[in-house]
C-alpha cells in the first residue's frame, strides 16, 4: 500500500513533477552553471515571507536530499517589524511545508519609515547586512535569497529608465563587509510567473513585503501606485502580448554584452572611455 504523502511533500512533489521543465530544471541549472552550491558549503536560505523564498527553502531541501554535493542548510527569518498576522502567517506556512526556520529579531521597518521619502534602498541594505550577520553567527558561508530572473529583467529595465546606467543583477557575489561570506541566487533562471502557477496550484498563501510602501501601491486603483518596479512590470506585460520572447531575449542580453561598442563603462569602480583605445 502506497505511503500517503504529507501536504509539504506533496508540495514539494509539485516542484519535481508538475513544474519540473518551469521551475526545477532551470533552478538546477542555475546552481550548476554559476557553481553556486560547493562542497562543504553551509548556507543559510533567508526567508521572508513570501512566495519566491519560501519557494527557494522547498527547492534548497530537494536539492539537499538528492545532491552529491553534500552541503548544510540553515533557514532564517527576520522579523523586521512584522504585525502580529503577517508573522503568524510566515510561522504557519513554515510548519505546513515543513521548514525549520529560526526567526530573529530587528527594528528595520521602524527606522526606514523615520526617514521619509521612499526608503526601499536602505530597507534593502539593513535587512542584508542583519541576514548576514546571522548567518554568520550561525557558522554559514553562504545567505541564499529568492530572487528570479524577472528579478533580474525588471532591475536592468529601472536602471536604464531611472538609474540611467546599464546595470545587471549577479547570481553570487561575495560580501564586502563580511569576510568569507557570499551571496547566491539559486532562482536566478526562474521566472516569476511560474512562481505564481506553483503557488495558486497548491493554493499557497504569502504575505506581500509587509511595508507601508508595498501597501500603497497594492490598495491603489492602477495598482502601479508609486512603485518603479510596478510600472515595468506592467511595460514587460504589455510587449510579452506582442513578443512572447522579450523576457528571454532581455536575460540574454545582459549575458551577451558588447563593451567595444560602448562609449563607457565602469569596471572596479574605474571610469573607462572608448577614447582609450584610440590613437
Amino acid at each position: 500500500m502506497a505511503r500517503e504523502l504529507s501536504f509539504a511533500q506533496l508540495v514539494e512533489r509539485s516542484i519535481i513533477k508538475t513544474y519540473r521543465k518551469e521551475i526545477w530544471n532551470p533552478f538546477v541549472e542555475g546552481c550548476k552553471e554559476y557553481r553556486l552550491i560547493s562542497e562543504g558549503d553551509r548556507i543559510a536560505v533567508c526567508i521572508s515571507g513570501g512566495k519566491d523564498s519560501v519557494l527557494l527553502a522547498v527547492c534548497m531541501k530537494h536539492l539537499q536530499r538528492i545532491s552529491d554535493v553534500n552541503f548544510e542548510l540553515k533557514f532564517i527569518c527576520m522579523d523586521p517589524g512584522y504585525n502580529e498576522a503577517n508573522r503568524k502567517q510566515i510561522e504557519e506556512n513554515c510548519k505546513r511545508l515543513e521548514i525549520p526556520v529560526e526567526f530573529f529579531e530587528s527594528d528595520i521597518f521602524s527606522v526606514t519609515e523615520s526617514v521619509g521619502g521612499s526608503p526601499c534602498y536602505l530597507c534593502a541594505r539593513m535587512r542584508r547586512g542583519h541576514l548576514y550577520a546571522k548567518a554568520k553567527s550561525l557558522g554559514c558561508n553562504k545567505i541564499a535569497l529568492g530572487h528570479h530572473l524577472s528579478d533580474v529583467i525588471e532591475t536592468t529595465l529601472m536602471g536604464m529608465f531611472y538609474g540611467s546606467q546599464l546595470q545587471a543583477m549577479l547570481p553570487r557575489l561575495e560580501s564586502t563587509n563580511f569576510e568569507g561570506m557570499e551571496l547566491i541566487r539559486p532562482l536566478y533562471c526562474v521566472n516569476e510567473r511560474a512562481i505564481i502557477r506553483w503557488r495558486d496550484y497548491n493554493s499557497l498563501t504569502f504575505i506581500q513585503c509587509a511595508c507601508r510602501f508595498v501597501d500603497e501601491y497594492s490598495h491603489s486603483e492602477d495598482g502601479i501606485g508609486s512603485s518603479k518596479r510596478q510600472e515595468i512590470k506592467k511595460l514587460i506585460d504589455e510587449l510579452r502580448r506582442v513578443n512572447p520572447d522579450i523576457e528571454h531575449n532581455i536575460f540574454k542580453s545582459i549575458q551577451n554584452v558588447k563593451l567595444d561598442t560602448f562609449i563607457a563603462y565602469k569596471q572596479d569602480g574605474i571610469e573607462h572611455s572608448f577614447l582609450e583605445n584610440l590613437p
